[in-house]
């Protein structure tokens, strides 16, 4: 038939060049380079936990030693309901419970800055209460205008 190639016409090179011995090989990967890294939930919380913690530790002396910790669950309930943190004052340790403060917490509106608000709110809760001080406190003084 005229229309089928021959033996001859592959060996000569008449074949397109992106295929090899059996057709396969220049084919593309299946996820390319261009994408962007993953970006999970618990990536988001970590971040927003860690610059807050940062920014409480530059701004208050006392809390340079303390370890901010996450964890994804209280061990039990309290008369309160379930914690959302734990203050450890004699072990210098704040556990920040995850799933809880993500959960559970009521936004009036569910986008990104609004949950990075919550948790970075949450982390000064903690902060002032292993300070014994009121959360409205914490902040240096550059950021009082009254």
């Amino acid at each position: 038939m005229a229309w089928r190639r021959t033996r001859d016409a592959v060996r000569r090179g008449r074949r397109p060049a992106r295929h090899g011995r059996h057709g396969r090989e220049g084919r593309s990967p299946v996820v390319r380079p261009p994408l962007p890294p993953l970006d999970t939930r618990v990536e988001r919380f970590d971040l927003a936990v860690g610059t807050a913690a940062e920014f409480l530790r530059s701004a208050w002396e006392e809390l340079r030693d303390v370890s901010f910790e996450i964890a994804d669950m209280p061990q039990a309930t309290d008369d309160d309901g379930i914690p959302r943190w734990q203050v450890l004052t004699e072990a210098k340790r704040i556990i920040l419970f995850r799933l809880p403060i993500e959960r559970l917490s009521h936004l009036h509106r569910n986008d990104e800055l609004h949950r990075r608000m919550m948790i970075e709110s949450c982390v000064f809760r903690a902060a002032a209460e292993y300070l014994d001080r009121d959360p409205w406190d914490l902040g240096p003084e550059r950021f009082r205008f009254f």
